[in-house]
């Protein structure tokens, strides 16, 4: 009888000690699945930071620390994970700006007339008729050359500057430059050109905002400002 108490309870053991053997390697076998999904996911976070695409590493690289937080993988994307983040966002952020400009280019006589244009990131008040934008405007024509000037829709420029005033330009919150100005005498628009066009467009090429304060009719001062971050320089040949 002792025989087979001791039988049974060595068969009962081995089954344990069987089951348990088995969760273990069930568990190990999770356990690398896991290691492995998060590894594939790194690959992909990887190949994103090896391209600059830094909105597809963001996204790879949260779903790998939400998913798999306490992967190997994750362990080592971590600490540069803000850093992916912010690259990101300031990604996202030129795209937002590159979209602002306005490009064209328009058969006239003698060849091609090409602009960049850029509205004011707030409409400006300038004669209490209600805010309004004021437009920023880069032209390169054939006969007329190179150009820039502003462009009111509402009002009109200070009469000083049918012959000659100046504008206050502001670039990225540095000091103020005063810029020679001019609005010529004509009705066709209500525009005024900042006589240096060379030196405003290196201004926008370099900045992400350009604020430029000048005088109306009614002799107050406004001031617009522009988001010129996302400038494409090659849509203007020759500018830069």
């Amino acid at each position: 009888m002792k025989s087979l108490l001791l039988a049974i309870a060595c068969v009962a053991v081995s089954a344990c000690g069987d089951r348990e053997a088995e969760r273990a390697a069930a568990a190990a076998a999770q356990a690398a699945a896991v290691e492995q999904q998060a590894a594939d996911l790194a690959k992909k976070y990887d190949s994103a930071v090896a391209s600059s695409d830094w909105d597809m590493a963001r996204i790879h690289g949260v779903a790998l620390l939400d998913q798999y937080p306490q992967s190997e993988a994750a362990a080592r994307i971590g600490p540069g994970l803000d850093d992916v983040k912010g690259k990101a966002e300031a990604a996202r952020e030129q795209r937002r700006m590159e979209t602002l400009w306005d490009y064209s280019q328009v058969a006239v006589d003698g060849g091609t007339q090409r602009s960049a244009a850029l509205l004011s990131k707030e409409p400006v008040d300038v004669d209490g008729s209600g805010a309004k934008p004021v437009q920023l405007v880069f032209r390169d024509h054939p006969t007329w050359k190179r150009s820039s000037y502003l462009v009111l829709q509402a009002s009109d420029f200070a009469k000083a500057c049918y012959s000659r005033c100046q504008v206050t330009v502001v670039a990225d919150g540095a000091a103020p430059k005063r810029m020679s100005a001019n609005r010529p005498d004509t009705d066709e628009a209500t525009a005024m050109f900042i006589d240096d066009e060379k030196a405003l467009w290196r201004l926008a090429r370099k900045t992400k905002v350009l604020e430029i304060e000048f005088t109306v009719k009614d002799g107050s001062t406004h001031r617009a400002l522009f988001e010129t971050g996302g400038l494409d320089g090659s849509q203007m040949p020759g500018w830069d």
